[in-house]
């Protein structure tokens, strides 16, 4: 499957599943961090099975990969980000929380110009520019 169709069904997964994780939440009056604990769960035993013929690659990957992902992936991304996002949810309109929310590759972006190595083009420029204004349009 292509890449491009691949982001989009990301992008379509993402955006119908903070849709019905938002009405869970309140239709259960439930706090933030079980929400994200359920999703979480859910996604561990699914992804665990889907996974399974590769966990020997665990051991090849080398300590500092695996601190990557720990950190970036499970701390930063999985934790602390969806910690802010549910708590978000359960306070906001969910028109004004997804724009914002997913705004992460411009931070993306960001990072791969600032210390990435990627070249800074009239493109990317336009593009991160493009996605701020089309955020504030639609979460204002």
């Amino acid at each position: 499957m292509k890449p491009q169709l691949l982001a989009l069904l990301t992008a379509a997964a993402w955006g119908l599943g903070g849709y019905f994780e938002k009405r869970g939440l309140h239709m259960g009056h439930l706090p933030p961090q079980l929400g994200i604990t359920i999703r979480t769960a859910t996604a561990l035993v699914v992804l665990g099975a889907v996974s399974a013929p590769q966990w020997r690659l665990v051991a090849q990957a080398g300590p500092r990969a695996l601190a990557y992902m720990v950190v970036g992936g499970g701390l930063v991304a999985g934790s602390l980000g969806m910690l802010c996002f549910y708590s978000a949810l359960k306070g906001a309109p969910l028109t004004k929380v997804m724009p914002i929310a997913f705004t992460s590759p411009l931070f993306g972006a960001l990072l791969a110009l600032t210390i990435g190595g990627e070249a800074l083009t009239l493109k990317t420029a336009l593009g991160m520019l493009l996605s701020v204004g089309g955020i504030v349009l639609l979460s204002s």
